[in-house]
């Protein structure tokens, strides 16, 4: 069995060893944010702008963290991991309170956590399902709290999907752990960044990405029907890569793995993402 690096508080040690209070606020109101950051090569991907978003999503909760100090880390975790490919899930708690309180104190001290296992990035295809929304309203702070989330895709799981993608009132918003996109008329489209939305960094990639093509990525409020005439649609995230839709069991749609809008985008991405060098 595996060994499995991890640092809590700024000492390195095994995950197994890692102890931390029940009155910790991550545990009593998911009072965190974290990150998973991708390596490849033992080189971390779009590192600078995982960094930055945990930074958003810290400052979004009123939780000052030392970027300088969280970058060691990391980086220390890579380069114990037994396996040059995987990735580093990293989180940063407001603190453990004396007795369990709603009201946090500003005197509390913050809590961080990390561990790196091996993961390899392949390509599957996905089988998914269309499902309400039933997260709360500030998406676009990647905290601990994904109960929402938790909820749906295990409704999807029993139903024999690996994926669930929401909706708000019609309104498409992002699969439970992945950005969607699909082609439409011939358009790449994704629905545009809210506050019901996570800003993924693998969806930011792809975008620029295509960018660099001079193939235009429409963000766009969009549509259950606008997905039901897709003749293509794939999930982005740090640890899928570009996934694949083969099914939406709940829509009737017809989609390809062989649309030429959906191959230019695997086979521009996976060069990019692959690469030898950080960026």
């Amino acid at each position: 069995m595996e060994i499995i690096k991890a640092v809590f508080n700024g000492k390195f040690d095994s995950l197994e060893n890692i102890q931390v209070s029940p009155l910790s606020r991550a545990y009593t109101f998911s009072d965190s944010v974290y990150e998973v950051v991708p390596f490849h090569n033992s080189v971390p991907i779009a590192y600078k702008s995982h960094i930055n978003r945990l930074k958003y999503s810290a400052n979004a909760l009123s939780i000052k963290i030392d970027l300088d100090e969280i970058s060691n880390e990391i980086n220390k975790l890579i380069s114990l991991c037994t396996s040059t490919s995987g990735y580093v899930y990293y989180q940063v708690t407001r603190g453990q309170d004396l007795i369990r309180t709603h009201i946090y104190s500003n005197d509390l001290e913050l809590e961080t956590f990390g561990y790196v296992t091996p993961h390899t990035f392949k390509t599957k295809f996905l089988k998914v399902m269309v499902c309400k929304d039933l997260r709360w309203g500030r998406c676009d702070i990647k905290s601990t709290s994904l109960l929402g989330n938790i909820l749906t895709m295990n409704e999807a799981k029993e139903q024999g999907c690996d994926e669930v993608i929401m909706h708000n009132e019609n309104i498409l918003t992002e699969a439970g752990a992945s950005n969607l996109f699909f082609v439409k008329d011939g358009d790449i489209c994704t629905p545009a960044l809210s506050n019901n939305i996570l800003p993924g960094i693998t969806r930011q990639i792809l975008i620029d990405t295509m960018s660099d093509l001079d193939i235009k990525v429409y963000e766009a409020d969009f549509t259950i029907d606008d997905l039901k005439n897709a003749t293509a649609a794939w999930l982005t995230s740090s640890t899928k890569g570009i996934a694949p839709i083969e099914e939406i069991i709940n829509l009737d749609c017809n989609l390809t793995q062989t649309d030429d809008k959906y191959l230019i985008a695997k086979q521009a991405f996976d060069s990019k993402f692959f690469s030898k060098r950080s960026f």
